[in-house]
C-alpha cells in the first residue's frame, strides 16, 4: 500500500466543526446573501429606487443565468485543486457583489452584479458542499452533508432577519451596503477554516464499479421534465414571495420577516424530507413535497387573508430544500458511477426554468398590475411536474432503497 493510499488518522472534533461551519457560512455568504437577499429588498427597491416590475424580473433571470454558469464550469472540471481556487473566488466575489449593488442605481450594473453573485452562489452550494465531503472522508469521518444544508435554509432566514433589521433605518442603498459588511464577516471562517483538498493519484479512481444499471432514457428524461416543473415553480415563489406578501395591509412593510420565515422552515425541511421519504419512498415523498408546494404557490392567488399568506410562505420554505435533496438522492441512486454528471444534467433543467420564468412573470405582472397571473402559471408546471412524477413511479423499476428503512 502506498503512502498516498493509505487513511489518514481522525481529525480533531473542534477540527470538524471548524469545516463544517467553514461550509455554512459559505453558504450563508453566497446563495443567503449574495443570491436570495434580493427577494426581501426586490418590494424597497421598487418603492425606492424606482426599479418597474420587469426589470426586476429579469434582474432575477440574470442572477440564474449566472448560478448556471457557475455550475456548468464546476460541473466540467474534475481537478479539487481548481474547484477550491473557484470557491475561493465566489466568496470574494459574493461579498463584492453584494455590497456594489448599493453602489449604482444603473440597471445594466446591477445585472452585471447579479450575474456576478449568481455565479458566486455556486462556491457555497455545489463546491463547498463537494470540497466538505472530500475533507470529511479523507480525514476518517462519515459524512455530514446534512449539517452543511442547514446553510440553505439558515442564509435566507438571515438574509430576511438582516433586511427586517434594516428597513426602517436605512435606504435601500445602504442596506445593500450593510448586507455587504455582514457578508465580510462571514467571509473569514469560510475562507481561513475550509482547508485545500488533499490530491492523490488515487483520486477517483478508488471507488469499485457498482452493479447498478443505469435506467432508460425515458426515465432520466421524465425526472428532468419534472425537475424543470420544480424549478419553474419554486423561482416564481422565491422572487416574488416577499413583494406580493407586501401588498397585504397587515404584513405592509414587513416582508423581511416573510422571508424569515422561509427561512425557518426550509432550514430542517431536508432531514424531515428524508424521514418521510424513509416512511413511504423517495417518489411518493416528491409527490407530497409538490402537492404542497402547489399549496403554497396558491394560497397567494385564492385569498388575501394575511394568516393564510404566512402558512403559504412557510410550505413554500418547507418544501423547494426537501424537492432538490430528494430529487439528487434519486439521480445519485440510479447513477451511482458517476452521480456528479447525471446530477449535473438536473442541475442544468431545474436551472433552465428559473431563468425563464422570472422574466416570464415581470412581464405578466406590468401587463395585469398582480402577481397572481404568475402564480397561477407556477402552480400549473408544478401540476404538469406532479403528472410527471406519477409516470416516472410507475416507470421505475428499481427497488426504493430508502422505503421502510
Amino acid at each position: 500500500m502506498s503512502a498516498a493510499s493509505l487513511p489518514l488518522p481522525h481529525a480533531s472534533p473542534e477540527t470538524r466543526a471548524r469545516v463544517i461551519l467553514a461550509g455554512i457560512c459559505a453558504l450563508v455568504l453566497t446563495v443567503g446573501l449574495a443570491r436570495f437577499a434580493y427577494t426581501p429588498l426586490l418590494p424597497i427597491m421598487r418603492s425606492q429606487a424606482g426599479l418597474s416590475h420587469v426589470a426586476g424580473g429579469w434582474l432575477a433571470t440574470i442572477n440564474y443565468a449566472g448560478y448556471m454558469t457557475g455550475a456548468l464550469i464546476a460541473a466540467s472540471v474534475s481537478d479539487l485543486r481548481f474547484k477550491y481556487l473557484f470557491y475561493r473566488f465566489g466568496l470574494v466575489v459574493a461579498v463584492i457583489s453584494t455590497a456594489a449593488m448599493g453602489l449604482t442605481d444603473d440597471t445594466v450594473l446591477w445585472g452585471v452584479l447579479r450575474y456576478l453573485s449568481g455565479v458566486s452562489s455556486t462556491a457555497g452550494l455545489l463546491l463547498a458542499s463537494g470540497l466538505v465531503l472530500n475533507w470529511l472522508i479523507r480525514n476518517g469521518h462519515r459524512p455530514e452533508l446534512g449539517l452543511h444544508f442547514i446553510g440553505l435554509g439558515l442564509g435566507v432566514a438571515v438574509s430576511g432577519v438582516a433586511v427586517a433589521a434594516m428597513v426602517e433605518w436605512l435606504r435601500w442603498d445602504q442596506q445593500w451596503l450593510g448586507l455587504g459588511l455582514l457578508g465580510a464577516v462571514l467571509f473569514v471562517p469560510a475562507w481561513r477554516w475550509l482547508p485545500p483538498p488533499v490530491v492523490t493519484q488515487a483520486d477517483g479512481s478508488a471507488l469499485p464499479a457498482s452493479t447498478v444499471t443505469p435506467p432508460a432514457a425515458r426515465w432520466t428524461g421524465l425526472l428532468m421534465a419534472t425537475y424543470f416543473c420544480a424549478g419553474f415553480g419554486y423561482v416564481i415563489s422565491a422572487t416574488f414571495i416577499v413583494a406580493i406578501l407586501e401588498k397585504l395591509p397587515l404584513l405592509a412593510g414587513r416582508g423581511g420577516w416573510v422571508w424569515v420565515l422561509v427561512g425557518a422552515t426550509a432550514t430542517p425541511s431536508g432531514f424531515l424530507w428524508d424521514r418521510v421519504a424513509r416512511a413511504a419512498g423517495q417518489i411518493p415523498a416528491l409527490l407530497i413535497a409538490y402537492a404542497l408546494q402547489t399549496v403554497s404557490i396558491l394560497l397567494p392567488v385564492v385569498s388575501d387573508d394575511p394568516l393564510l399568506n404566512l402558512i403559504g410562505a412557510a410550505l413554500f420554505g418547507g418544501t423547494f430544500v426537501g424537492i432538490v435533496s430528494l430529487t439528487l438522492t434519486l439521480t445519485g441512486r440510479h447513477y451511482p458511477d458517476a452521480p456528479a454528471k447525471a446530477m449535473a444534467r438536473m442541475t442544468l433543467s431545474y436551472g433552465v426554468a428559473q431563468i425563464a420564468a422570472p422574466a416570464m412573470a415581470g412581464y405578466i405582472a406590468a401587463a395585469t398590475g398582480s402577481y397572481r397571473g404568475a402564480l397561477a402559471m407556477a402552480a400549473a408546471f408544478m401540476i404538469a411536474g406532479m403528472v410527471l412524477l406519477e409516470l416516472l413511479r410507475r416507470t421505475d423499476t428499481m427497488p426504493d432503497a430508502s422505503a421502510g428503512h
